[in-house]
């Protein structure tokens, strides 16, 4: 079995980050993490996904995401650019990450009351992880996607705030 970590980037794991790619057909979902690495956007945090003590895949919380999303409310966070190596794929290495994703961020965003994102309907083994790991669909779509429609899912994070 695969152990699973999330950490938040580090100058080490970003060249380590460098080395991840996703497959082209994969690319309009998340583009490659080499893309996103260097952003100087102080409002977007880079995490990382450790596999046995190896770099396995990156994801972004955007602290901004209510300023891109109309169906965000100012204290629900987005969840972007989550992927897994294209050579890691199939060990359940994404379905571990978002299993551990409300823990991990309820303790570095208290303020946060929910998770979003957006995933495409064309990407049903994504949205399979995210449900697995306690992610809802609200039943809602989000159509100014590049790469077509796209489900809207939620994951709160604390109990104590009231989600939108």
């Amino acid at each position: 079995m695969t152990n699973v970590t999330l950490t938040a980037l580090t100058p080490a794991l970003a060249e380590q980050l460098r080395q991840v790619t996703v497959a082209d057909d994969q690319v309009v979902f998340s583009g490659q993490p080499a893309e996103f690495i260097d952003l100087n956007d102080p409002a977007i945090d880079v995490h990382v996904i450790m596999a046995d003590d190896q770099v396995a895949g990156m994801f972004r919380i955007d602290r901004g995401f209510h300023t891109h999303h109309q169906f965000a409310a100012r204290a629900i966070y987005g969840l972007r650019t989550f992927l897994v190596d294209q050579s890691l794929q199939g060990r359940g290495i994404a379905k571990a990450c978002c299993a551990q994703l409300r823990a991990y961020l309820t303790d570095l965003y208290p303020e946060a009351e929910a998770i979003m994102l957006t995933v495409n309907l064309r990407n049903p083994l994504a949205y399979r992880a995210y449900i697995s790991g306690g992610f809802v669909d609200t039943g809602a779509q989000y159509m100014d996607g590049g790469a077509g429609p796209q489900n809207i899912l939620k994951l709160p994070l604390n109990i104590n705030h009231e989600t939108a």
